[in-house]
């Protein structure tokens, strides 16, 4: 059957003056609007608008009615119910500003979009309002998909987390070798020390510490995915005598208690949770030798921003993990045994780096598409655009949160950081 469905001119009258005064108060960038039918509306009086936004199906219309949360529109925009030409990125301030507008508002403006389908009740009766499902291709596409499709966008380095920028110009890959080399000047990571990176990804953090730094370096992960090419890339690199990898769980490492001078973990306590910040922060206590430094880097939602039931991101990106604010994973690392000595909030950064992600999936899509469903390329398009968005707002920030293990009240720190920022060979790669 035909589901297209045709627009009568006197539901057009009347909704290009509604549209207007709906969006009468928005000033961010301009965007058009158009219908499954291909009838169009622009913010902008020249037409020259930054991102279209095409509503494929009336279902689309009805959920906005409705209050629909951002899980609803995500999932129409993974089935292509819910399309965004041009800047992906410039479509949330519209949809943001939408449903922030009373539902009642919105109701006025949809239902006469929805009177333009003369076919709406047959939509209606064929249950597509009250018949649809969660997408359930909740798609293996994070750590579990195959390398190939990460390196297009990921860069070189394989770093999937926050860059660090000196300039908007530099490339990602500059940025994200800056970044690794950051975190080892902030350890002071010297050579033939003990460093463990927990929750090592792809190997980029290991690989930098024993070959920059002349470091033993182990790093542990939960993917076996990872851990393959982690290996691989370390023996490819001439590194097996001063690196290693391997499948384990940070709570499964008893045996190595006070075997490292030096800890790292970037993007990895996010998937710990609240209730298990304790354990986390308490295990990487044990880990560490007295009088060592342990350099936690990770998204902290904040204090403003209140931790949702549901999201998107929750159910299709990390299912299982919670957002905590900063005063919370510091307040769990003190109650370890840790000295906090320096915080860094690096949000501007992850706008960057999350704008340059995606670019490089935009870019690389067909290449991408070659590897992996389109519902997982879309999926994975609309996570770094929105998350861009959130790191914009300051709903959520990233922090490298130094902290350290007295030795009997001794930190063995130095008393300036200035050998941070000392201009040097290897931040300049």
């Amino acid at each position: 059957m035909d589901m297209r469905l045709e627009t009568p001119v006197s539901s057009k009258d009347r909704l290009a003056p509604q549209l207007a005064d709906l969006f009468s108060d928005y000033n961010g960038p301009a965007f058009s609007l158009q219908l499954w039918d291909g009838w169009r509306w622009s913010s902008s009086q020249d037409g020259r608008v930054h991102c279209k936004l095409i509503m494929h199906t009336p279902q689309v219309l009805m959920s906005l009615a409705n209050g629909a949360d951002e899980i609803a529109l995500g999932e129409a925009f993974i089935r292509k119910e819910l399309e965004a030409e041009g800047d992906l990125l410039a479509a949330f301030p519209v949809v943001e500003y939408l449903m922030q507008r009373p539902i009642s508002v919105r109701h006025r403006v949809m239902e006469t979009m929805l009177s333009c389908a003369v076919e709406v009740e047959r939509w209606l009766e064929n249950g597509i309002r009250h018949s649809q499902k969660r997408d359930q291709a909740s798609i293996s596409y994070h750590y579990d998909l195959p390398v190939a499709f990460y390196r297009p966008w990921l860069g070189e380095t394989l770093a999937y987390s926050c860059a660090y920028f000196r300039s908007a110009d530099e490339s990602l890959d500059q940025a994200q070798n800056q970044k690794l080399e950051l975190i080892c000047r902030k350890l002071r990571l010297k050579e033939r020390e003990s460093f463990l990176d927990i929750g090592c990804g792809w190997g980029s953090l290991i690989l930098h510490a024993a070959s920059q730094h002349q470091a033993f370096a182990h790093g542990i992960t939960l993917s076996r995915e990872q851990e393959a090419v982690a290996g691989q890339r370390i023996t490819e690199a001439g590194l097996d005598d001063h690196c290693k990898v391997e499948f384990r769980d940070y709570r499964e490492c008893g045996e190595l208690r006070r075997s490292f001078d030096k800890i790292a973990s970037v993007g990895m306590y996010e998937h710990v949770g609240l209730a298990n910040l304790p354990l986390y922060f308490q295990a990487a206590y044990e880990l560490l030798k007295p009088g060592g430094t342990f350099l936690n880097h990770g998204i902290a939602r904040s204090q403003k921003s209140p931790s949702r039931r549901d999201s998107f991101i929750d159910r299709y990106v990390f299912p299982d993990g919670k957002l905590v604010t900063i005063t919370e994973a510091i307040h769990a690392a003190e109650s370890a045994g840790f000295e906090v000595r320096d915080v860094e909030n690096l949000r501007e950064h992850y706008e960057l780096t999350l704008r340059k992600w995606v670019d490089g999936l935009k870019q690389n899509k067909e290449a991408l598409l070659g590897i992996v469903a389109e519902s997982t390329y879309r999926t994975w398009l609309l996570y770094t655009a929105g998350s861009a968005m959130a790191f914009r707002r300051g709903d959520i920030a990233v922090y490298q949160t130094l902290l350290s293990r007295p030795d009997a009240g001794c930190s063995h720190l130095p008393l300036l950081r200035e050998d941070w920022y000392t201009e040097g060979e290897v931040m300049r790669l």
